[in-house]
């Protein structure tokens, strides 16, 4: 029996499966058999097992397409069982409780009679959630040609294509791809002057280093705070408890004074500038440790920094770890953290001036760069979200991170004359 939203989701993969690039087969289950499919694990996903709610990753496609000798954390753990299993909810819930969500995914295939069974269970490890999450060793094991459906929660489904998510179903509403604020050229730009400050600090210090080392290639400065930003999202939404960050160019720190009111402001001086310190550390270690790696010549990418060994930088990714975990702690306090865009910490506890002249109406963009637009009131978003939008109407250059209770993250900035947000990409499950 077909339920009332998966139809829908299918037709909406449907159209959008081919505008994903990738090597491999790309054939997709015929559209009733596609149907059919997503209404099983839309109907597991309402189910329980044992006073616990059913969540599962299932992968469709044959067993023999996974190497029998790889394993994560950088390949896929293929186990086989010795006799197939029907696919239908029940059996996914069974299954649920022992193949976990983060870690592994049920390998389905069609069973040639217009139904689809169960071959085994495909162990991922959690590597797969780190692009999201932040921190180094992100990587996806899913074939990128693979159909990928996650149940994360009752009625709540995501299908991709690989890692890369095609639609959604949350909360009995339909939704295509959710947009990654980090691929934005105008959140790049917005951090470009900052980025810059710091490379030159490095450059400044190169020539007076022991081992000077390899040049770093630009991306590298940009996916490093990108991958600090990360980290605070995830730790506010595993709290449970939403949060705001409030990021001030540090040129309008001054202006900001009067509408700020930081109940637990940090002094000046070097410990509330920790990010830099460690940034700046982490790009001597990359270039002097990559020089025995690279040519003399050679410029040193993400890719050194994600899979390097280094005890140094390992040290270095724990401490900015550490760092993020404990900013993130304090948005769990009424009120905002507040940093620049250095990163610089200036307190927490942060009331947002009630006497700034509230916003009508904001722009939500519907693109990343936010070339594309709708009209929304105000009225009925809560205090959170009012507070970003009045702070970004008067501070043009503030971005406000507002993360809700559920785990919805929204960006909010000014942009082209106008109070625009984003509904900014999660990992349905994800925390």
């Amino acid at each position: 029996m077909l339920h009332s939203y998966p139809p829908q989701l299918a037709r909406l993969v449907r159209e959008r499966w081919d505008e994903v690039a990738a090597v491999g087969s790309s054939r997709l289950p015929g559209q009733e058999a596609l149907e059919e499919l997503l209404s099983i694990c839309y109907q597991a996903s309402l189910l329980r097992e044992e006073e616990r709610p059913v969540t599962f990753r299932l992968i469709l496609g044959d067993a023999e397409g996974y190497p029998a000798e790889a394993g994560p954390p950088w390949g896929l753990h293929r186990l086989v069982f010795t006799r197939t299993r029907s696919l239908d909810a029940h059996e996914l819930r069974r299954l649920s409780p022992a193949i976990k969500y983060h870690r592994a995914l049920i390998g389905v295939r069609e069973d040639g009679r217009g139904g689809f069974e169960i071959w085994g269970i495909l162990h991922s490890g959690p590597r797969w959630l780190h692009a999201a999450q932040g921190g180094r060793g992100s990587w996806s094991s899913l074939p990128p040609w693979a159909l990928v459906i996650r149940a994360s929660g009752p009625g709540q489904l995501a299908v991709a294509r690989g890692s890369i998510t095609l639609g959604e179903l949350q909360g009995g509403r339909l939704m295509g791809p959710a947009m990654d604020l980090f691929e934005a050229r105008w959140l790049s730009e917005g951090f470009e002057e900052v980025h810059a400050e710091l490379v030159a600090l490095h450059e400044e210090a190169r020539p007076f280093a022991r081992a000077p080392g390899a040049e770093l290639e630009p991306e590298v400065t940009r996916r490093i705070t990108w991958q600090m930003l990360k980290r605070l999202i995830t730790t506010i939404r595993r709290a449970h408890h939403g949060g705001t960050l409030v990021i001030l160019p540090p040129g309008e720190v001054g202006e900001a004074a009067d509408l700020l009111r930081i109940k637990y402001e940090f002094s000046e001086g070097e410990p509330r500038r920790r990010y830099r310190t460690l940034f700046l550390a982490t790009m001597d270690v990359l270039a002097g440790r990559s020089k025995a790696w690279a040519s003399h010549s050679a410029s040193v990418g993400w890719d050194f920094y994600e899979s390097s060994t280094d005890p140094h930088l390992v040290s270095l990714d724990e401490a900015v770890s550490e760092l993020s975990t404990l900013i993130a702690g304090l948005a769990d306090v009424d009120g905002a953290v507040v940093l620049t865009r250095r990163l610089e910490l200036l307190g927490f506890g942060c009331e947002i001036g009630g006497d700034l002249s509230e916003v009508p109406s904001v722009r939500r963009a519907l693109d990343v760069e936010g070339t594309r637009f709708s009209i929304e009131p105000t009225e009925t978003v809560g205090t959170r979200h009012r507070s970003a939008y009045r702070l970004c109407q008067h501070i043009h250059g503030a971005l406000v991170i507002v993360v809700s209770q559920d785990g919805w993250v929204r960006f909010v900035t000014w942009k082209e004359g106008g109070v625009m947000y984003w509904d900014h990409a999660v990992t349905s499950g994800d925390v």
